[in-house]
């Protein structure tokens, strides 16, 4: 690759990691530019993981940091991310992930109505006390399809984590950083053990993520509520753009 190709990426993956901390689909950004990079589709994929699971660590260690992660509870999310990303990732040798798309398009569509016309930060007020059984389902199921499908994921944990476990906007996006590192360290091994990752691409992409995970932490304990609510809006648009438009592009409606 030239200077000006490797220069792009990592602007790319900076860019990536500051979306991506604040309201997820940071693979919007790298995965298209690896892409034109001519990384061939599976490699692209592979490297996308190895990259963002540096991001993804740094905006969990943000907000860590920040005191915005209960820690006693991720001590179960965690594993269960891992665990259902590892069954989503063995649930491809079975399904075709592309029989989720229609379905994702809706969800994600709803998702979004939900974060406009509520636009309250403590959306659900009423659910503060949400069991832990509630919070490992939602962890096992999000983590799942993040092995299994992917595209949304952030967008998923954060409305999830304020519909059913009863999180303020600025407490969901924190939470749902430990599930979505869980995750994308597992798809990581996996693609390791596989040999799929280009590991130069991926470390000098990984540095951008890292740098931009911790400013789109800061921007979003800076800008709250209102800046998450509306980059979760946008991300969610902007899949349901690609993802309808690979439905049309395929001819499968």
């Amino acid at each position: 690759m030239s200077l000006l190709t490797l220069l792009a990426l990592f602007v790319a993956a900076f860019a990536a990691g500051t979306v991506d901390a604040i309201a997820g689909g940071g693979g919007l950004i790298t995965l298209p530019a690896l892409l034109a990079a001519g990384l061939p589709p599976h490699t692209a994929l592979a490297t996308n993981k190895g990259a963002s699971i540096w991001g993804s660590g740094a905006s969990l260690f943000g907000y860590a940091r920040a005191g915005q992660v209960n820690t006693e509870r991720a001590r179960f999310t965690f594993p269960a991310g891992m665990l259902g990303a590892m069954i989503g990732s063995r649930l491809v040798l079975w399904l075709a992930p592309a029989l989720l798309r229609p379905l994702v398009i809706v969800l994600l569509f709803l998702a979004s109505a939900v974060l406009f016309v509520r636009k309250r930060d403590e959306l659900g007020a009423g659910e503060k006390n949400a069991s832990l059984w509630r919070w490992i389902s939602l962890a096992l199921l999000i983590g799942a399809y993040d092995g299994f499908f992917g595209p949304g994921t952030g967008t998923f944990l954060i409305v999830g984590i304020v519909l059913f476990c009863g999180q303020s906007l600025a407490r969901a996006t924190a939470d749902a950083k430990v599930v979505n590192f869980a995750s994308n360290l597992a798809a990581m091994l996996m693609f390791f053990h596989y040999g799929q990752i280009e590991w130069r691409v991926a470390a000098l992409m990984g540095v951008g993520q890292l740098f931009g995970g911790l400013l789109g932490v800061r921007l979003a304990l800076k800008g709250g509520a209102k800046l998450i609510r509306r980059l979760v809006v946008a991300v969610s648009g902007t899949l349901v753009l690609k993802l309808s438009w690979d439905l049309l592009r395929q001819g499968l409606v």
